[in-house]
This record gives structure tokens, sequence and C-alpha cells, in this order.
């Protein structure tokens, strides 16, 4: 019996409809930029496998750093204990992070991340006795699936059967470079009727949305704004974080600071699963109090997991690395190359770039999981290459080790999928 048989008897895939689409294929090794089949077909990883595995799958420098910390200490509890993986972790990360980032708390994954940022944010509040229950947030950004993250998220295709369960949302359009003095009315009108607690934010590129790339002036002057009327700033930098705009995170794009940030994804190089809410100084002393319920009463059993710590201060010692920062511009200039060779052709209707990321959208609709999703995933699959389509906007975001022949490969397949669109 195949995998992708022994698979259908129990397993439960995400983001999918088994009635539609029954099978899964089975990947037995990956490598590289390189995944293959239980049938020995292999295929370019052209998204990193969402976005995780930036330095590649299985790189043995990260392997070696993960298997001696295996060796040394596994699972620890952090209430009560710490441990030097994440004392080191943490001096990383503040040394890389955009200025103001002092603290670092431990989470599980991206959307609880953002879940303990959300609870951060009102309970700041609350420790001053200033009660706020109103976020604002952009329109069709998306945040993570559990229930904060999914209230402040504006994707309704994850969210429909929960709407009446989630916190109250104030949403704004994304800057353009022409609409920023009405965003800023608009923020100004939530706050004087609803005293919001934070603006939630993804910083320049919304991914799930379609790798849309707002403007960075206007953005800026959002935060500003913000920062004027009391909200406090949360910058989901799960998917954006770690180099993928061509700076360490996309708030360095920006010159107004968040006050959190969620981090999750690369930060452990698709090895192991973690994530960390990082803060300023003034959000922490927030909750500093003889009184113990104004502590931040948020624990997750996994926390600061030394062997993800391990894993995580071997890929920023990648990220920060020679080879690693010129392969980013490299695959940044051939984005934009690739822009440039394809921005006329009759089916596409837009590109745009950032760093390693790169989208076009078809001169087409279609449904965000349609019939046209599903036939170019489909193409793209059957010519050895992994992308995943999102309605009518075909992406990349590859790992940083991709090499130029695969990358070109990439490219030679979307340009003959459009043939078939």
């Amino acid at each position: 019996m195949t995998l992708k048989q022994r698979d259908k008897k129990h397993l439960w895939h995400p983001l999918k409809q088994h009635q539609l689409h029954p099978e899964s294929l089975a990947i037995v090794k990956a490598k590289g930029c390189i995944l293959t089949d239980e049938d020995g077909n292999t295929y370019i990883d052209a998204i990193s496998s969402w976005y995780t595995c930036m330095y590649g799958h299985c790189n043995d420098y990260i392997i070696d750093k993960t298997y001696a910390q295996m060796q040394q200490l596994d699972q620890i509890m952090f209430s009560d204990f710490t441990h030097e993986p994440a004392i080191q972790l943490s001096e990383a990360l503040v040394k890389i992070l955009p200025k103001g980032q002092h603290k670092i708390f431990f989470n599980d994954n991206g959307s609880t991340a953002v879940e303990a940022a959300i609870k951060m944010a009102l309970q700041f509040h609350f420790n001053g006795d200033d009660k706020r229950s109103t976020f604002i947030a952009f329109e069709n950004g998306f945040h993570g699936d559990t229930f904060g993250a999914m209230s402040v998220s504006g994707l309704s295709v994850y969210n429909g059967p929960f709407e009446a369960f989630l916190i109250n949302v104030k949403r704004i359009p994304t800057p353009n470079g022409s609409n920023t003095e009405h965003i800023l009315d608009l923020i100004k009108d939530y706050n004087a009727q609803h005293d919001i607690a934070g603006f939630i934010y993804e910083p320049l590129v919304q991914g799930a949305a379609g790798m849309k790339i707002h403007d960075a002036q206007g953005l800026n002057a959002i935060l500003h704004c913000c920062k004027t009327e009391g909200i406090l700033t949360i910058a989901d930098e799960v998917m954006t974080g770690f180099g993928k705009t061509g700076r360490y995170f996309a708030s360095d794009h920006i010159d107004t600071k968040p006050d959190i940030i969620c981090l999750s994804k690369a930060l452990t190089a698709g090895l192991i699963p973690m994530a960390i809410t990082s803060c300023t100084h003034a959000i922490y002393d927030a909750f500093l109090s003889n009184d113990m319920a104004k502590g931040f009463f948020h624990c997750h059993t996994y926390s600061a997991n030394p062997i993800a710590c391990a894993t995580a201060i071997a890929g920023i010692e990648l990220l920060t690395s020679k080879d690693i920062q010129q392969n980013i511009k490299h695959i940044a200039a051939s984005h934009a190359a690739f822009a440039q060779r394809i921005q006329n052709h009759p089916k596409v209707k837009s590109t745009r770039y950032i760093g390693v990321i790169f989208a076009l959208d078809l001169n087409t609709k279609t449904e965000r999981y349609g019939d046209l999703r599903d036939k170019l995933l489909t193409f793209f699959m059957d010519r050895g290459v992994f992308l995943r389509p999102l309605g009518n906007t075909i992406y990349i975001q590859v790992p940083y080790v991709m090499s130029s022949k695969h990358l070109e490969k990439i490219y030679q397949v979307i340009e003959a999928a459009l043939e078939i669109v």
C-alpha cells in the first residue's frame, strides 16, 4: 500500500476539501531546494514550504547545531527555569530586531505569536486602568487561525463560520500612495469612538492576500498616527521576517518601529516549530507589579524549547552571513529582471516583487481555491515545480540557497503556464 493510500485512512489535512481532493502527494525526502516523492519524482520548492525552509531543506549546518543541542538538553519547562540556548537566542535576536525591541516571549507558532501579542496589547491598557477591547487591522490581512488571530484577519474564506465569536475589529485599507490622509482620518475617528487597543499589520507585504505590497511611506504615517493616538502597534512578521524582503525584517524598511513583533516560520528554518512575540521595555514594564494578577499569565508547554532555540540561533548565523546576504540580493535582482521580461504579456495583469518575494496577477478572475488554481497547481507539479497559486495570483518565495538554474526553471514554467490560462 502506498503512502498516499495509507494517508487517506486517518489523516485530515489543513486547507483542503477532502471530498474534492481525496489524495495528498507523499514526500519522502527533502534536501536543499528539492522535494522527492514516493515515486522518485522531484520538485523545486519555490515557496520554501510555506516560507519556512529559507536556508534549504535539511541544511547541514542547522542540523549539526540542532543535533549537538539534543545531546545536552532537550525539553525544560520555562516558567521556573532558564537555559543557555534561550538566553543566547534572545541576545542574537535583539541584535538584529528593529530598534526598540528588548524583551522576548516564546510561543509555539505564528498564530499563537499573534494571540500573545493581542493579549499583551489588551492587558497593557487593562493594567493601566484603561480598558480597551477594539483593534484596527488592514482589509484582507491574515494573522492566523486561533480566535484572536482570526479576529484581526480579514479573509472571510478562513473565518466565515466563526465571525459571531470574534473580538471587535475595525478595518482600514492598505496605503497605496494616494489614500494615506483618508486612512489617518479613519484611525482618528475609530479611536474617538472605540478607544482602540492596538493596530496589527503585515508590514509591506500581505502574504495570504496574494503577496500584495503596500506603500512604505503611507505605512510609516499610519504607525506615527497610532503612536500619537496611544494605539499600540503590532507588526506581524511571521511571513516577512528573517530576510525575505531584502532586509532582516520588513519593519526595517519603515522609520516608525512597532511596539510588538510576531515571529515564526523562518525563525527555526523549517526544522522545529517555535514562535516569538517580542516587545519594547515599555510594554514589558506595564506588567511589573506587586499584584500577581498584573503579570502576563500566558504560557505554552514547549516555550523556549532548547532544541528549537539552538535551531533558531543557527538560522540567524546563516541569515547574517555574507553568502546568504549575497544570495538574497542575487534572487532579488533575478526577480526584477523576470518582472521586466513578462510585464507586457497579455495574460499578465500586474507584477510586484521585493527581496526574494515575487508575484504576478493573471488577467482573469478566479476563486481562491477554484478550478484555475487547481489547474495551475497541477501544471506546475507535472513540470517539477511546487508553486501554490492564490486565486489568480502566482507567487514565488524561494529558499536563499536557490541556484540560478533552478530559479530560471521556475520562471520558464510560469511563462509556459501563461499560455494555458
